[in-house]
């Protein structure tokens, strides 16, 4: 017992230098048996990690070249896929040179061969909407020349892409309440000439219906328990009849209680009484623990209703 006590600030020492190598004893030695074998692996993957960072920026490097970077379109508009050693989400950027959120940039040459077009790495961990292109949903209503109206738009990491996918002829309107997200928010929005950023609060949509027209899709990543109010609310000043409503749900937010299933049940049907008519509903494991992406219609004419059935 005391042999082990004090070896303990040693080990624990060594991982403070290690980085990564830390986290990984963290989850290896929940036991006490065998702690040096772990305090060993601890060290080897932590330089594994690095080395690896390293051969990440390598990558990155002859991507500049156009080597080795294949982009493919998306079957959404707008949206395009990197096909490598691992494939991963993109957009392509609107703000060349520029990385919002310290995420990678990839630059492919154009079919001519002439330009160089920049694409900047999607990564769902980091984005409701990312989490849920990557996780399969059925229709992506946000596409180039989109108007979309984003609530809860943070620092503007999934803004920047939405502002990425609608491109120069559409517009988003971005709204955050807290006034230090929304300083990041107004930064990002300096460089790209679509988003209009809106530091206000998205329960009181008349505080800002001077600045936003009708809108095509109401995006929603407001983590609050009366989301589905506060999201129908703003639809009924700004969203056009058969527009699109986006919300992701984090049900631990609304009801820690329940069950995660029976609270975003219990959404969808708030949805419902507010005219919207719900499309489809999609975890969003193994990205955002907890968490649903519903897709609704509001107030979808009898037309659509009846091409649909």
């Amino acid at each position: 017992e005391l042999r082990y006590e004090r070896a303990l600030p040693r080990a624990t020492m060594g991982f403070a230098a290690m980085g990564k190598g830390g986290k990984d004893k963290g989850k290896g030695g929940g036991k006490d048996k065998g702690k040096g074998k772990v305090k060993g692996k601890g060290k080897d993957k932590g330089k594994g990690g690095k080395g690896k960072g390293g051969k990440g920026k390598g990558k990155g490097g002859k991507g500049k070249g156009g080597s080795k970077v294949v982009i493919e379109p998306h079957r959404f508009e707008g949206v395009f896929v990197s096909k490598g050693k691992d494939d991963s989400l993109v957009t392509k950027n609107m703000a060349p040179g520029e990385s919002v959120y310290g995420e990678k940039r990839l630059v492919a040459e154009s079919e001519d061969k002439e330009e160089k077009i920049e694409y900047r790495v999607w990564n769902p961990f980091r984005s409701k909407l990312g989490a849920g292109i990557v996780g399969g949903v059925g229709v992506m209503p946000i596409k180039p020349g989109s108007k979309v109206l984003y609530l809860g738009g943070a620092s503007g990491t999934t803004v920047s892409h939405v502002s990425d996918m609608i491109g120069p002829e559409g517009v988003v309107y971005a709204v955050e309440f807290s006034h230090r997200s929304g300083r990041d928010l107004t930064n990002m929005a300096k460089r790209r000439t679509n988003v209009v950023p809106i530091v206000e609060d998205a329960r009181q949509p008349q505080r800002y219906r001077m600045l936003i027209g009708m809108v095509d899709v109401i995006f929603s990543d407001v983590a609050q328990p009366d989301q589905a109010r506060i999201v129908t609310h703003n639809a009924s000043f700004f969203l056009k009849n058969d527009g699109y409503i986006l919300i992701s749900i984090k049900a631990s937010c609304v009801d820690s209680t329940a069950s995660p299933e029976a609270v975003f049940a219990a959404e969808v049907d708030k949805l419902r009484k507010d005219g919207c008519k719900p499309k489809e509903q999609l975890t969003l494991e193994p990205y955002h623990r907890d968490h649903a992406l519903v897709v609704a219609i509001y107030r979808a004419s009898k037309k659509k209703k009846k091409a649909e059935e």
